[in-house]
């Protein structure tokens, strides 16, 4: 077989796949004719690679193939309608379906803290055992309300939104591991739980709690969810489903885990504005308490309607396609 015979031979039909495969719009004939080149492409494909070995030409229909599948199977690349099918579906999804981690995470972590929080509250004298005589007086003196405005508001959200996303990941990330997402855990609850107990001795609970609920229901809830999502994943390895293996089991888990990351990163964005503009701010406690509430209320409302919803649709379109004989 002659190359150059067959390069004049085919050489139109490749020229006209190439500029139907970089036209925006195609009308119906031109999506079937680009369907029928693409198909004659992979096939002359095949007979340069068997027949005509020749690198530069095997290149150039590669190249072409390529581009004229990408564009029958739809370019990737960025897309609001991506985005809102994240946010509406993929990630409410994935956290309501852990919410039973999620939410066995939140109880442990109250109890731990609302267990130091009473027990320093009854025994001041044990707060300097845990964060010593200096720590102590400090946190009772100034340091509690005063970390909410020691920086400027801008600089000290962005401070909080990344020290936050860092131990969400830290929790995902080392969710296999199991004992160390514990461990952040135990960190996290400790310092409420001291701090708190610290102010309640001194009869300063309302303070704590009047600075601490604004940011901290939605800033926790979010450690919450990283924490069980984590834990899930380390559950996924020591107890695989029957019909997965252990690597396939872990697989699915993480990539659960990834998409709670990238939806964790708005939500923590939310709390670290919150902690500092609204925490400090020079309104009624009421007024910040309410913007709190009114914030991880609306972030579980959220994960409730929406999650409930794509889960529905899932498990509803699974049924559809076992009963399709």
């Amino acid at each position: 077989m002659d190359l150059d015979a067959y390069v004049a031979e085919h050489g139109a039909e490749w020229r006209r796949l190439a500029s139907l495969s970089r036209r925006r719009r195609l009308t119906a004939e031109e999506a079937d004719e680009l369907i029928a080149l693409y198909q004659r492409a992979t096939t002359q494909l095949s007979v340069v690679r068997s027949r005509l070995p020749d690198p530069a030409l095997v290149a150039r229909l590669s190249r072409l193939v390529l581009v004229a599948q990408g564009r029958l199977t739809g370019r990737p690349g960025f897309s609001w309608s991506t985005v809102g099918r994240f946010f509406s579906t993929s990630f409410p999804a994935a956290v309501y379906r852990a919410w039973p981690w999620w939410s066995a995470v939140a109880v442990g972590f109250c109890l731990v803290a609302g267990f130091f929080m009473w027990w320093i509250g009854d025994h001041p004298e044990h707060a300097a055992g845990l964060v010593g005589d200096e720590a102590a007086a400090d946190i009772f003196e100034s340091r509690f309300v005063g970390y909410y405005s020691e920086y400027a508001a801008p600089s000290f959200a962005f401070q909080l939104w990344t020290h936050n996303a860092w131990i969400a990941a830290r929790c995902l990330a080392s969710g296999v591991l199991v004992l160390p997402v514990f461990y952040l855990l135990w960190q996290n609850a400790l310092n409420i739980g001291v701090t708190g107990g610290v102010l309640a001795a001194y009869d300063r609970t309302g303070l704590f709690f009047s600075m601490i609920t604004p940011h901290g229901l939605l800033e926790l809830t979010g450690i919450f969810v990283a924490a069980g999502v984590g834990l899930r994943i380390g559950w996924a390895w020591m107890v695989p489903p029957p019909e997965l293996t252990r690597g396939q089991a872990v697989a699915r888990a993480a990539r659960t885990g990834m998409l709670v990351a990238l939806g964790l990163v708005g939500l923590f964005a939310v709390a670290g504005l919150i902690e500092a503009f609204v925490t400090p701010a020079a309104v009624p406690t009421a007024v910040r308490v309410g913007i709190g509430m009114l914030a991880w209320l609306g972030f579980l409302g959220y994960v409730v309607v929406f999650g409930r919803r794509a889960v529905a649709e899932e498990r509803a379109a699974a049924e559809r396609v076992t009963a399709t004989p």
